[in-house]
């Protein structure tokens, strides 16, 4: 009888183990989360803060600058949109603290955000990426990739700007913003997207 009771007893002590562990244990998505929250709240921001730069460049006569800002904003949109999308599908609220942008010449404008879409492409996006792989959250990975993508080509053209600022002061330029993954391109694609492969009809003309 006392082995019985004894079998009981430890029995009992292994499943509380195992309860509490298990309580205490993350959920595999949970730091994929916070990465989607992280990147929600920047990708707000960024848009809050190109709108405001592309006021600037074309109160300082660099329209065609203004034209790409104007292009990253829609760009960064979107993927607030898709992130805040998987946020919802992993059962939390999208939660972002947009702040007024600090505006400078379109110089210093370009420098910020050329810093901004550098350490998005080559830093904190291939981290999320990684995490998001590792807990198998396929729709996470999606929208860090597409985001990525799309800071690549943006920082590629603000350093174009940059190099040849007061070529892009006259004129007008137009830029293509595809509307699922917000890849941004100086030309209408022949048939698909490069990076999610939409049809070039979903494509969105930003002047």
């Amino acid at each position: 009888m006392s082995f019985i009771r004894l079998t009981l007893s430890i029995f009992s002590a292994v499943m509380a183990l195992s309860t509490a562990a298990h309580a205490e244990a993350p959920a595999p998505s949970a730091a994929t989360v916070q990465n989607l929250q992280a990147a929600y709240d920047g990708e707000s921001n960024a848009h809050a803060r190109y709108v405001a730069f592309a006021v600037a460049a074309d109160t300082e006569g660099y329209h065609q600058v203004a034209s790409l800002f104007r292009a990253a904003a829609a760009a960064e949109k979107i993927h607030a949109a898709n992130h805040a999308k998987v946020i919802e599908e992993l059962g939390a609220v999208p939660k972002a603290d947009v702040k007024k942008p600090e505006v400078k010449s379109t110089r210093e404008n370009l420098s910020a955000a050329i810093a901004g879409e550098s350490y998005e492409r080559d830093t904190m996006y291939p981290g999320f990426i990684k995490t998001a792989d590792q807990a198998g959250l396929a729709k996470a990975v999606r929208t860090f990739k597409y985001a990525a993508a799309a800071e690549a080509s943006h920082a590629k053209f603000y350093a174009e700007a940059l190099a040849n600022l007061e070529g892009w002061r006259t004129g007008t330029r137009s830029f293509y913003v595809c509307a699922v993954c917000g890849e941004t391109l100086a030309a209408l694609p022949d048939v698909r997207c490069p990076v999610c492969k939409a049809g070039k009809d979903k494509f969105e003309v930003v002047s």
